[in-house]
């Protein structure tokens, strides 16, 4: 890993962390430690690393908020890469030029703010604009697939590429990047309506007092674990099985929300993935019903 370190130091990468905890950056706060943590500057310097990493087949993988990520205990033998300077922000009346690591909370504040409606859902998403895209986030029968018109992408070639909606395969929570994991979201157009400010507000602050009052948002979680199965509740099936407020270690599932893992008490990764895969197992036993993990396991 020194070559490679010596390669982000010459040809001025951007900032980086070396044995960097995963802890730190991810909203389980767990997982173990990365070799090293880097962020690029720009688009051309992602561009170099991206290709020097390639050429030398180093392990890598491009992260956000870490509101959707498991890493193991295990360290990551390999380079993380972060892209918090692509944090661009530009909006011509109803369109809105946004750069990948951009908080989607407070994207949709500030739409809010300006009366343009269309991304209300958002207001209690914790993640990036481009993680939220990967996943094609979504809450209260909406997602990002209404709303995005193109993204800004680096290619496997690592050349920058133009995708447009109709290019991106959105689903419910499921999209084109979660089946070609080489193409990196850099940024992206979103195009939003004119709306009641008012309204707007309202309808937010209601979300909020929803999510405060059904959701365990005073412990590390990463949001909902599973996704619902077509016409029933992942929740309501976890809470049918007996396991709400279920514990493993540190981990605990939620007793206001069962389809939340929450860190409870200092738990580990495996605490956390454990629990998941039990209630993943018991559902299936008592229901034979396969519920899809929304969270990615790194590195195990």
């Amino acid at each position: 890993m020194k070559d490679i370190i010596d390669f982000i130091k010459n040809n001025k990468i951007g900032d980086y962390k070396e044995n960097a905890l995963m802890s730190t950056y991810t909203t389980y706060k767990v997982g173990g430690k990365a070799k090293i943590l880097v962020f690029p500057k720009d688009v051309e310097k992602l561009i170099l690393l991206l290709k020097e990493l390639k050429e030398n087949s180093i392990n890598y993988k491009v992260i956000g908020n870490g509101s959707n990520l498991i890493f193991s205990d295990n360290e990551y033998n390999g380079v993380l890469i972060k892209l918090d300077n692509f944090n661009s922000l530009e909006i011509d009346d109803t369109k809105i030029t946004v750069g990948a690591s951009y908080s989607l909370i407070k994207l949709s504040n500030k739409a809010c703010f300006l009366g343009l409606t269309g991304l209300e859902f958002a207001a209690g998403i914790p993640g990036t604009v481009g993680g939220s895209i990967y996943m094609n986030a979504g809450a209260y029968n909406s997602d990002m697939g209404y709303i995005v018109r193109e993204v800004s992408v680096l290619n496997p070639k690592c050349e920058i590429e133009t995708l447009y909606n109709k290019d991106l395969d959105f689903h419910y929570r499921s999209s084109f990047f979660q089946k070609n994991k080489d193409y990196i979201v850099i940024g992206a157009v979103i195009v939003l309506k004119k709306g009641d400010k008012q309204l707007i507000k309202e309808i937010m602050e209601d979300r909020k007092q929803r999510r405060l009052s059904s959701q365990p948002l005073e412990y590390p979680s990463a949001g909902s674990v599973f996704r619902n199965p077509e016409g029933n509740f992942a929740g309501k099936l976890i809470e049918d099985c007996g396991l709400k407020g279920y514990k493993l270690g540190g981990a605990r599932i939620s007793q206001k929300h069962a389809n939340f893992v929450i860190n409870e008490d200092n738990a580990t990764a495996e605490d956390i993935r454990n629990l998941i895969l039990l209630a993943r197992d018991k559902v299936k036993e008592k229901y034979n019903i396969e519920l899809k993990i929304e969270q990615e396991f790194v590195n195990w």
